[in-house]
């Protein structure tokens, strides 16, 4: 029986690099210099510092910048708030989304079986296994996927004949 999973999974290799540059850029722009901007990723977590929320701005500027360059999606950051770090200085985290959240992966579910295409859902940890007997209800189920989906980044893979 034919089958694939819907994933959520960011390139953290690319995800790294656009943060290392980004670090590089802020050391070396004239407008940072003496300041407190900086980036840094840790467990899938990128922290932005800086002086004042206006410079906050600019520091994502550049990390999504860097990161449309790398060709990652910026629909995996999860922007945190602003929070105050002692005196004037303030940071930011940006959560990496990993994984299909159980809420939309019933969405999923949900939005397949009322298609009427004739395939089944399974929600399997933080993917979800779509399966059908015929190859084209398959494609015809990414095709809604991808439709009505547009505000997370899915990919299909492990496609099985």
């Amino acid at each position: 029986m034919p089958s694939f999973d819907t994933v959520l999974e960011p390139n953290l290799v690319e995800v790294k690099n656009a943060v290392e540059n980004t670090a590089k850029e802020i050391a070396t722009r004239f407008d940072f210099k003496g300041t407190s901007a900086a980036v840094e990723l840790k467990d899938k977590e990128i922290t932005m510092f800086g002086d004042a929320d206006f410079q906050l701005v600019q520091v994502e500027d550049v990390l999504r910048n860097k990161l449309t360059k790398r060709e990652v999606d910026v629909r995996f950051l999860d922007k945190g708030d602003v929070q105050k770090v002692g005196g004037d200085k303030v940071k930011q985290v940006i959560k990496i989304r990993n994984g299909i959240e159980t809420e939309v992966s019933k969405k999923i579910q949900r939005l397949l079986k009322d298609s009427k295409i004739k395939v089944q859902a399974a929600i399997q940890g933080d993917a979800v296994r779509v399966s059908g007997t015929k190859r084209d209800d398959l494609q015809a189920a990414m095709a809604l996927i991808r439709k009505d989906m547009t505000d997370l980044p899915l990919s299909f893979n492990n496609f099985r004949d």
